[in-house]
Parts: C-alpha cells; structure tokens; sequence
C-alpha cells in the first residue's frame, strides 16, 4: 500500500504536554496523581497539566514537570451529557480538553463519563474535514501478544457503509502511529468471512473498503468474524459502536475469569491446590496477557486534537497505561498521520448524501 504523503508530517515537539482531567472517573485523584507521578518517573521529557481543584492536587504543587490548572467542578459518572456541556463549563474534563484547544497541551486524558467526554471533545475541538463521527478506538490483547485495534467502541451505536470507511481510514492512522506498520491490515467485522454475508450495509462498506485497498488507501483484508479479534488476524478491526462495546466488555470478563479460577482453585482439595500450583505460572502469564488494564486508553479518534478515554474504573497501573498511550500518540504525531490518510482518501470519504446527524445521548461506554 502507498504510504499517504500530503499533507506533510511536521516534527513532534522535544517535549511532550499532556492535559490530565484528575478528577475524572471512579476514584479521581486518588489514582490519577499516582499514576501522574509515576508518569513523570517514567518520561523524563514529558509534562503535565493537572486539571481539578487545586485543594486536591497540592501535592503536586512543587513538582517542576507538573502544573496545576484550576478547574471548579466535577463531571460525574451519571451526569447526563447536556448537564456536562453546557452547565458545567468549568469542569476539569472541559478544562483538561480546552488546554488542547489552545495548544497548551499535545492530548488530553480522561477517565470521565464517556458520552460527556465525546461530546465535549466534539464541540471544543470539532471533526477534522472529510470525518463525520469521531470514533473511540481501544486495543484488545491478541492471541500473537499484540493488540487489536477495534472501532468503534461504543460512540456510534448506528454506522453506515461510509462510517465504516472512515473508521478504517483512522484506524490505520492510529496503529501506523503507535507501532511504525504503514500498512496495517484491516478487517470488516461480519456473521461470516463470504463476500454474500452480511447486511446490506456490511456489504456496501465492504465494498468501500475494497475500492480503497485498489486505490492504495487502505490494506483491506476482508470479512472477518469475532473470534479474529482475538486471534490476531487483522491488525485492525472495524465494525459499528454497539458490536465493539460487547467485545471490550467480553475481553474484559475473561481476565476477571480466569483470576477467580485460580484464587477458586487454590482454595480446593489439598490435590486441587497441588494442581493449581503446577498450572499457577501458564495461568499467571495468561491472565497477565490478557489483562484489560495493560491495554487501557482508547484515542477519540476523527476530532481537531488528541483526546484519550481511560476505564472509568482504571487503577494506577491502567491509568498509567492511558498516559502512556497519549503520550505515544502525541510524540508519533498521530494527528498529522490522520490528517494525511484523510488528505489521501478524500475522493473516496466524500458521501453522496448528508451523514445522519449523532445523538450524543447515545453514547454506551
């Protein structure tokens, strides 16, 4: 596939600003400045802008790689989505996002309510041109021990052909980003892997997908069903926001499984225990791979900026991982590689027909 060329990839900065909404998600502050500290250990570079009320955060007062920005309310888990764009202007995840906007920060991240992070990411930082609906793109271990990039999460419950196609299009943006693979492979989500299957609409992005990979936009593999996100045939997968939910909270369950099983085992029969003891280190090692908080942090991808969901339930160890991921993004200029996909499929991204507009009371992360 030809590596898309214009517009020109611009040089990231030397040093790397992420914008953190500390209050944001289950825990707050509590998990998020740990895994802020333990951030700054890790990138002796990076910076950070910690965003949330300043009684909150003044341990970080006197760190030379952090700074506090003041933000008066909270955006909580259950605040409905138009509560969280247009009452609570001052809320850290609105403030955290703003500092993108104004260039402050190269990404922002967050653990907060999905649906009012999406919606205020959209209406702060807009769609980039030729992209209608943002997508949310996490990554889901594989049985090679990688990750696959499947979107949409759960942003767009209802996705046309031409949705399908623009997702493909970042997605491919985002894992050429992270992992320096120009051509990574994409996969259409379907009932079967014939050409014939599918709903009309599957059949139509297929199609779609199959006139970007002869124009070189895309290397699009074909069909793919469930079972291939986990297998790892595809580096991407593409599929509507209401399928990639299900799969995120399926491959988060097998991790909790198997760690019930052992601590289940070790409290058996004195025989049982001998067997789980001999069988403990595959089993570590396999709930180690598939661990949810090792892939935690998902870009909102499609929007005039870099924002990134973490698991409202994240612990240090994940959150930490969400940093990482920004940060990643950030310092492999992901923005500019999407902006240049885009640039190079704009023939194929222009739609016939104006795109459904997004309710984003819709949202189910």
């Amino acid at each position: 596939m030809a590596t898309p060329s214009s517009p020109e990839i611009t040089a990231a900065p030397s040093a790397i600003t992420l914008a953190v909404d500390c209050m944001g998600g289950d825990h707050g502050p509590r998990v998020t400045l740990a895994a802020c500290r333990a951030f700054l250990e890790r990138h002796s570079e990076a910076s950070l802008l910690l965003v949330g009320a300043p009684a909150a955060l003044a341990g970080f007062a006197s760190h030379p790689r952090a700074r506090i920005v003041a933000a008066s309310e909270v955006v909580g888990m259950d605040d409905p989505v138009e509560i969280a764009l247009r009452k609570k202007k001052d809320s850290s995840m609105r403030v955290a996002i703003q500092q993108v906007k104004d260039g402050a920060a190269q990404a922002a991240v967050s653990a907060g309510n999905t649906g009012a992070l999406m919606a205020i990411a959209r209406y702060l930082l807009k769609t980039l041109e030729g992209i209608d609906r943002p997508a949310i793109a996490p990554q889901l271990p594989n049985a090679k021990g990688g990750a696959t990039t499947v979107l949409d999460l759960g942003a767009n419950v209802d996705c046309d052909a031409e949705d399908l196609l623009q997702f493909a299009v970042l997605g491919s943006a985002l894992v050429s980003a992270l992992t320096g693979n120009e051509a990574p492979s994409v996969g259409l989500l379907n009932i079967g892997e014939e050409a014939i299957k599918g709903s009309e609409t599957i059949k139509k992005a297929s199609q779609l997908l199959r006139t970007a990979a002869n124009s070189k936009d895309l290397n699009f593999y074909g069909n793919v069903e469930g079972n291939d996100i986990f297998k790892g045939t595809t580096d991407i997968v593409v599929c509507d926001g209401f399928v990639g939910n299900v799969a995120l909270k399926a491959s988060e369950g097998v991790a909790s499984m198997i760690g019930e099983f052992i601590r289940v085992e070790f409290s058996r029969s004195v025989f049982t225990k001998l067997a789980a003891i001999v069988a403990y280190p595959v089993l570590k090692a396999f709930k180690s791979r598939l661990d949810h908080r090792r892939y935690n942090g998902a870009a909102l991808l499609g929007l005039r900026g870099l924002v990134f969901k973490s698991h409202g339930s994240a612990d240090e160890v994940a959150f930490g991982h969400a940093l990482d991921r920004a940060y990643d993004a950030a310092r492999n200029n992901l923005l500019d590689r999407v902006r240049a996909r885009i640039a190079h499929a704009a023939p194929l991204l222009a739609r016939q027909e104006p795109a459904a507009p997004v309710d984003a009371t819709a949202l189910h992360v």
